[in-house]
């Protein structure tokens, strides 16, 4: 059975073939640590899990990279308005994602 997904940039359905065989590199955007995940942007996450997982079940290999934005203007707002050091702010963010992340059965350490 072949894989397909949908090609965002052609608009069309193809067959999921990896660039080396039987390794499947995969991007998918992560949280912007302004504030709390809400359960709307873990929507992404664990679709992304679920991919991960399935491709590993198939017996391929996959690096799955997952960022976190920990600038922004947002963020900068944030912090200015809470009178605190930006990497105060999202470093609290990103602990409570991760934390998220492991009540949902997300495995953060396929995110590297």
């Amino acid at each position: 059975m072949t894989l397909s997904l949908h090609d965002t940039l052609t608009g069309s359905t193809r067959p999921l073939v990896p660039l080396e065989d039987g390794h499947v590199r995969m991007y998918s955007c992560g949280p912007t640590v302004y504030g709390p995940t809400h359960i709307g942007n873990f929507r992404s996450f664990l679709f992304a899990d679920v991919l991960v997982r399935y491709l590993r079940y198939r017996g391929l290999r996959v690096t799955w990279v997952m960022n976190v934005t920990d600038i922004d203007d947002r963020i900068i707002e944030r912090a200015a308005a809470a009178g605190v050091p930006i990497d105060e702010l999202t470093d609290r963010w990103t602990a409570q994602f991760v934390t998220c992340l492991q009540w949902m059965a997300i495995h953060p350490h396929q995110c590297r």
